[in-house]
């Protein structure tokens, strides 16, 4: 990992930790390396195509020295979509040429994640919009409607807070709340969050049973477990097992108490025009949190999707997509838009 000189600043506290025997810390850490296939990081060179449903060039660009992965398909207002802790742009496999009709959409692998650089940072979450910023200049886009999920909405609704006039809309799909570790009904990554499990021990436990334990963890994420194929199982366990993720997934759990002080408490303050999307059967933030966050956040609409799970966007792909065209095209309207 390359570190990053212009992120460097001292070192925050760690959050509370608990005591776990070493091999249940193994076990639960790989709850969040087997996140749905976008838990992955790759060696050099990065693949020149992402392989999915259609084959899309990857691109890269810099930002703070470090090279960051992404796709850019599409003509028209421009949409981020931003994947959640531990994902990647594989979470959006079903949204990129579907949108791409009506706007220029970019899905990339945040910093730590997927296919991108993993610097020795701390992942706060200054540092990660401070990112963002970055990555929207390199890419030309002044403001963007930006489509969150779970931790991926934390940083959409940090972008909101802190740089207004970068944002049109937001999408918050599946997060993220105030107060996450009293509102998480995972056993999973609650445990994952909270270990301070030391980085060899999981490393080692990736190594040893990340194999077995990649389907169970991915039916915490997705309700229908129809939809975990052999070869979507396998495609989790190939880029699991690539190596750089671990230690930027155990940075970025530290400075949880960040966004709660920081961003948490703002929710209520913001003023761009925001869609809820939830899945109805989600096993990490039940749909009463989603129902919360539509109470607290002002002129918010919320959309229930049944027979979903954490990841919507995935399992409900024709549904959320037509929601997705439907309110990024409307009129409306916010404070952050020019």
């Amino acid at each position: 990992m390359r570190p990053s000189s212009n992120w460097n600043s001292p070192r925050v506290s760690a959050a509370p930790s608990h005591a776990h025997s070493p091999t249940r810390h193994v076990l639960l850490t790989l709850c969040l390396l087997s996140l749905f296939p976008g838990a992955c990081s790759s060696p050099p060179p990065i693949p020149p195509y992402f392989e999915s449903l259609e084959r899309i060039p990857i691109k890269t660009v810099t930002v703070h020295d470090q090279r960051i992965a992404y796709l850019d398909v599409g003509n028209g207002p421009p949409v981020i979509l931003i994947h959640g802790f531990g994902g990647s742009m594989w979470q959006w496999e079903h949204q990129q040429r579907v949108l791409a009709h009506s706007f220029r959409v970019l899905t990339l692998d945040l910093p730590g994640s997927g296919l991108s650089d993993k610097p020795d940072i701390e992942y706060r979450p200054d540092q990660l919009l401070d990112f963002f910023v970055g990555f929207m200049d390199a890419a030309h886009i002044h403001h963007a409607t930006l489509v969150g999920n779970s931790m991926g909405a934390g940083l959409a609704i940090g972008m909101a807070l802190e740089h207004p006039s970068r944002v049109s809309k937001l999408v918050l799909i599946g997060g993220l709340p105030p107060q996450i570790l009293l509102k998480l009904t995972s056993p999973s990554i609650r445990r994952a969050l909270e270990t301070r499990a030391p980085t060899w021990i999981v490393s080692f436990g990736s190594w040893l049973f990340g194999d077995w334990m990649t389907e169970s963890i991915m039916r915490e994420f997705i309700h229908n477990p129809a939809l975990l194929t052999p070869a979507v199982i396998e495609r989790s366990n190939r880029n699991r097992r690539r190596p750089g993720l671990i230690t930027p997934m155990m940075a970025a759990r530290s400075v949880l108490p960040l966004w709660e002080t920081g961003f948490a408490t703002r929710i209520h303050t913001l003023s761009h025009p925001t869609m809820i999307i939830w899945g109805e059967q989600d096993r990490v933030f039940p749909l009463s949190v989603g129902e919360e966050l539509h109470r607290t956040i002002p002129g918010a609409q919320l959309v229930r999707i049944p027979e979903a799970g954490h990841l919507p966007q995935w399992e409900q792909p024709d549904l959320v997509n037509s929601i997705l065209f439907a309110y990024i095209q409307s009129p409306m309207s916010g404070d952050g838009a020019p």
